[in-house]
């Protein structure tokens, strides 16, 4: 297999964190925990998710402009399209770039009932290249899109999935982050037959460290996403092994990256689950180390 051209690659290997707003007090301090213990990391940005129909619009805001407000990190915003009109989806875009938050993870969205088919609001937005067009229309933003190397549990092939990719691009996205995948060589073959359609923006592997496996063998079920039989093999016997579970992950994940490295893979993005420890030590592998942190309003 050929591998990336140098062209893509960079000097310093560029990471990205993924968070998600939280329902409790409780949670809400393991999330600050964590986005505490991988600040100094300096990150090019971090992002805080979006529940499925909008759920966690107002806690998705708050954390975000939290984010920017008390931390030296760049933050993104998800956004979707599912279960408001334009207008009030319009208003979340006014509000962020109010807010002085400058990136959005554009996304279509998922109904909020579980696996139930895509309806578009009869007055909203149709489409995620609908979507990206609105927010482009509105302010400046740099948008963020998804991908799919194993193609999204909707569409009808891995080539539909990679069209739409491009639409999106040609629509304003600059890059696009994929879903986590576990096979490598998916990983490469989806970018090479990106490349080979046109898509030119930046497409970052998506890594999910897998301390809780059953609970990321079910996401994988939601998101289309394969499981191998060596991974799963890593795994048996240890449902009451949390510290062994802990360091297959660290072993997996980054031994993940470092093969998407040999292919000139230098930006990832982790799925941190709001947990920081895992994706701490990848980083470390990975040879990034801590960072001063510049001072902000809360440090001043």
């Amino acid at each position: 297999m050929s591998k990336t051209p140098k062209k893509e690659r960079n000097e310093r290997t560029s990471v990205s964190f993924e968070f998600f707003p939280p329902k409790t007090p409780e949670m809400e301090e393991t999330l600050w925990k964590s986005i505490r213990r991988l600040e100094p990391l300096q990150p090019e940005f971090v992002s805080v998710t979006y529940g499925a129909g909008g759920s966690t619009r107002e806690r998705t805001h708050a954390t975000v402009k939290r984010i920017h407000d008390e931390t030296s990190l760049e933050p993104v915003a998800h956004l979707t399209c599912v279960g408001a009109s334009k207008a009030e989806v319009d208003d979340v875009i006014r509000a962020y770039w109010d807010a002085g938050i400058r990136h959005i993870v554009a996304l279509r969205g998922d109904m909020p009932e579980l696996g139930a088919p895509y309806k578009p609001h009869p007055e909203g937005y149709q489409s995620t290249p609908e979507l990206i067009e609105g927010i482009r229309k509105i302010a400046d933003f740099d948008v963020i899109v998804s991908a799919y190397p194993e193609k999204h549990p909707e569409s009808e092939s891995l080539e539909a999935d990679i069209e739409l990719l491009k639409r999106k691009v040609e629509a304003g996205a600059t890059r696009a982050i994929t879903q986590f995948v576990f096979d490598t060589d998916k990983h490469v073959r989806f970018f090479e037959k990106a490349r080979a359609a046109g898509v030119e923006v930046p497409i970052v592997p998506g890594i999910m460290p897998t301390t809780n496996f059953k609970g990321t063998k079910r996401m994988a079920g939601r998101c289309g996403a394969s499981i191998p039989k060596w991974l799963d093999d890593y795994y048996i016997g240890l449902d009451d092994d949390l510290p062994t579970r802990k360091l297959i992950a660290a072993y997996v994940a980054a031994e993940q990256v470092n093969r998407l490295r040999s292919y000139g893979f230098d930006r990832f993005h982790f799925y941190t689950l709001n947990q920081a420890d895992l994706t701490f030590a990848i980083c470390h592998v990975l040879g990034l180390r801590p960072q001063s942190v510049p001072a902000t309003p809360e440090t001043v």
